[in-house]
């Protein structure tokens, strides 16, 4: 039989526990960034978080179409398919772990190459920017040289067994994925700490990284490959990885031009910003951003958590549960950006000042501005996760678009105008509101049919799985 993607109450609740736990150990952890590090090495440890997104971007939206390939699989699907899905009755079906080996393989093909790639590419330009980054840098290079070097080792590696993560969201194992991150995060914290405490300063921050990565990695091997999962691997001929990445290369390239479009709308401004802008500007932007970016990652926590969920609903032809699952994330969105904001707004600058932080946030009205940039931003890429459960990205041409529109907004503001950090906010708020902002959650409440009286139904029965 199928083995039944199961995601209820635990998964979410070790989704929220685990996203929860990030933020924390951002809270826990900011108080001695701010009170060891100069604003300097501050705007330095930002922009090293947005060299780790763009890391991701190798990924090329790989492993979301691995991941939702892997939910085919262990839902019953025993071929799959460049675009669209096949429905499977009764969920009756068996595992093809001839398939399931062969999709295996070719992840693994995949992020060897790619990892390398990271490599060379951190290793080479990535080096030639944090040199040029360095010269108005007045504070120790050599440590800052021997963080990236940690930094370009470790993103290396991660990107290489990145397939360990498809496999655990595609096989549903949301709450063991979970409490790995929880165990990964609390290593991190407590190394960094003592490490700061020791002067290490950028040094600590990235060795726990490295440290939490390692054993989230260890953590999940032994959590995915069982002795049972590994003995029936070993019994059935792979399928061929030539007849495989076919099925998976064109949705996989759409969404990495998304993401590829998302870096720039997102993370462009942090680069670009740093050309233009002082090191206590972007400090002051990078913190400012990282906190609003935690309220938006809690806010998506349900529909992620939910994702394999839906891909199965999918193959089972339930839109019913499908729509039902997506507003109760839009909902949770709204709320947890209300509450988040508001906390923010009212309390962000007081307990700055409590903990002695050499870096303040930027003003109230920027935060509001940001807060609902980033609203808009967090919906339509919730939207953007149920149209991919029908294998298919309809949005990566506006990506891309948006993305390009933002580079082009970012130069003209910075350079044409006084408008100095409102302008890496503004930039990227005018080029998704042009389309994205309202296209996607048009187009998903459309073919679910989302009617007024579904919502006022999801209020009333709130709570329910």
């Amino acid at each position: 039989m199928t083995d039944t993607i199961n995601i209820g109450r635990k998964d979410v609740a070790w989704s929220y526990a685990a996203t929860l736990l990030q933020i924390g150990v951002g809270v826990i952890l900011l108080p001695f960034i701010l009170k060891a590090f100069p604003q300097e090495t501050v705007a330095v440890w930002t922009i090293f978080l947005t060299v780790i997104t763009l890391s991701g971007l190798l990924d090329f939206g790989f492993n979301p179409s691995f991941a939702r390939n892997v939910s085919y699989v262990v839902s019953g699907v025993r071929e799959l398919k460049k675009t669209g899905y096949l429905v499977v009755e009764n969920n009756t079906g068996e595992i093809d772990y001839g398939l399931f080996k062969g999709l295996i393989g070719a992840m693994r093909w995949f992020y060897a190459r790619v990892s390398v790639m990271l490599f060379l590419l951190l290793a080479t330009a990535g080096t030639y920017y944090i040199f040029t980054v360095l010269k108005t840098y007045s504070g120790d290079h050599a440590e800052v040289y021997i963080a990236w070097a940690i930094l370009v080792a470790i993103n290396s590696y991660a990107l290489y067994t990145m397939y360990y993560d498809s496999l655990m969201q595609g096989k549903g194992l949301v709450k063991r994925a979970r409490q790995i991150r929880v165990v990964g995060q609390a290593v991190y914290l407590l190394l960094a700490i003592v490490l700061i405490v020791l002067r290490f300063n950028l040094i600590a921050v990235v060795s726990a990284q490295a440290l939490s990565i390692v054993v989230i990695r260890i953590l999940s091997y032994r959590v995915l490959y069982t002795g049972d999962f590994k003995r029936r691997l070993q019994q059935a001929g792979a399928r061929c990885r030539k007849d495989i990445m076919p099925c998976i290369y064109p949705n996989a390239v759409k969404v990495g031009l998304t993401g590829v479009g998302g870096f720039l709308v997102l993370r462009s401004a942090t680069i670009i910003g740093s050309l233009f802008l002082s090191l206590d500007d972007i400090a002051s932007y990078g913190i400012t951003m990282q906190i609003i970016g935690f309220i938006s990652a809690l806010g998506s926590v349900y529909v992620l958590a939910y994702q394999p969920k839906m891909v199965q609903y999918r193959v089972q032809n339930d839109h019913a549960a499908i729509k039902r699952l997506y507003l109760k994330g839009c909902l949770l969105l709204f709320g947890t950006f209300l509450l988040g904001g508001a906390a923010l707004l009212l309390l962000g600058d007081r307990a700055l000042h409590i903990i002695g932080s050499q870096t303040p946030l930027l003003s109230g009205t920027f935060i509001l501005l940001a807060l609902a940039v980033s609203l808009l931003e967090t919906n339509h890429a919730v939207a953007g996760q149920v149209l991919l459960t029908k294998n298919e990205v309809p949005f990566f041409r506006a990506a891309l678009v948006a993305g390009g529109l933002t580079l082009v907004l970012l130069f003209l503001f910075l350079h044409c105008t006084a408008l100095g950090v409102f302008a890496l906010i503004l930039a990227p708020g005018l080029a998704q509101a042009c389309y994205q902002n309202w296209k996607w959650p048009a187009a998903v409440a459309g073919e679910l049919q989302v009617k007024a009286c579904d919502v006022f139904n999801i209020l009333k029965k709130y709570g329910r799985a």
